[in-house]
């Protein structure tokens, strides 16, 4: 995990060294071997994420996915024979294009830990389809592209475009999320809602990586298409960002785990001198008459902790079946003993076992 940056940094270099020397005519061949490069190492890590990450995020899924669309369309595009499909292929990487920043706009808000509404994915997806579908206007329309022919530049197909008047409001699109991004990321930073300095550098990097090499492709006329590497670039960092968050999880397990163990220790020692028996002492029958009677007083959700108890469900089960935290569980049992006039929960799943329990 440790090693993820070098080894991006290392690629970078690598891509850059075959796009950047060697004769003119050896052109072709470098781009096309980087082009193939970038979109074998994007699907590589869309199934090293698939096979090693074992909780896996939806936005993280889409990214990885989204970048290899890119590279697959860059590819496509370079190897094109006719317009239509190097029009094709051109839709196809801005359907990567357009849904990246949108996925990596809510990866940043989910490790800051901002909290956020249903209407906001749902909104920007709609924005995101909207665009995409702008994009993918040339051959159909000239909102985008007035015109597009076929040509060649170091070697591989490519567009020459005149832009139609549509097309600034991909700019706009960019800046939108890429100032998000800053924003989130910074005011994420100053405010320290990232659980470590690792995490704020991983996700500032992976943010201004892009950002950068978008720039320069914006100010400076390239023939080829850097944005394919900067996207590995962030994918690698984004990786090592998913090994942070698993190993802070199973961190966070363990640490759950002894909290389980030492509960369940104090309230076996609580409850140790509260065993008795039926038969000899009457006072516990009367016990267990209120036990039965307070059973009703039960709210629907102390009802199913209380029927999951039976079921012989430990602490950590229960919180994850519905979905709760440790405090809130901590809240209803303590309701729960009050109500049925128990001290622990041997005490009370010994009650239950004399009586019988109409939930």
């Amino acid at each position: 995990m440790k090693k993820l940056p070098a080894l991006s940094a290392a690629c970078l270099l690598m891509l850059f060294t075959f796009s950047g020397c060697g004769p003119i005519g050896d052109k072709t061949a470098n781009l096309s071997v980087i082009y193939i490069a970038t979109t074998v190492i994007a699907f590589a890590i869309l199934i090293i994420y698939c096979c090693i990450i074992k909780k896996r995020d939806l936005w993280f899924l889409l990214l990885f996915s989204m970048v290899c669309v890119v590279n697959l369309g860059y590819l496509a595009l370079s190897l094109s024979a006719t317009l239509e499909e190097a029009l094709l292929a051109n839709r196809i990487s801005y359907l990567g294009s357009v849904f990246l920043p949108l996925s990596m706009l809510f990866i940043i808000l989910n490790v800051c830990r901002y909290r956020y509404g249903k209407w906001l994915p749902i909104a920007l997806g709609f924005l995101s389809v909207v665009m995409f579908l702008i994009a993918a206007s040339p051959g159909y329309s000239d909102i985008y592209y007035k015109e597009v022919i076929l040509g060649t530049a170091g070697g591989v197909t490519v567009l020459d475009k005149v832009y139609g008047d549509w097309h600034p409001l991909y700019l706009f699109y960019l800046i939108f999320y890429f100032g998000a991004m800053i924003v989130c990321t910074s005011y994420a930073a100053a405010k320290k809602k990232i659980s470590t300095t690792r995490q704020a550098v991983v996700v500032t990097v992976a943010v201004m990586v892009n950002i950068g090499v978008w720039l320069i492709e914006q100010l400076v006329k390239i023939d080829f298409e850097f944005l394919s590497v900067s996207y590995i670039i962030s994918e690698m960092f984004l990786l090592s960002l998913c090994f942070m968050l698993q190993d802070e999880q199973k961190s966070s397990t363990v640490s759950a785990d002894k909290t389980d163990l030492s509960a369940d220790a104090e309230e076996e020692k609580a409850a140790s001198s509260e065993i008795r028996t039926d038969e000899q002492d009457e006072a516990f029958l009367m016990q267990c008459e209120l036990f039965a009677e307070q059973i009703k007083a039960l709210t629907p959700t102390e009802k199913a902790v209380f029927s999951l108890y039976l079921d012989g469900k430990s602490t950590k089960e229960i919180m994850s079946e519905l979905n709760i935290k440790e405090n809130t569980l901590k809240y209803h049992n303590k309701n729960i003993y009050g109500k049925l006039g128990v001290s622990s929960r041997k005490q009370m799943l010994e009650l239950a076992s004399k009586v019988k329990i109409k939930l």
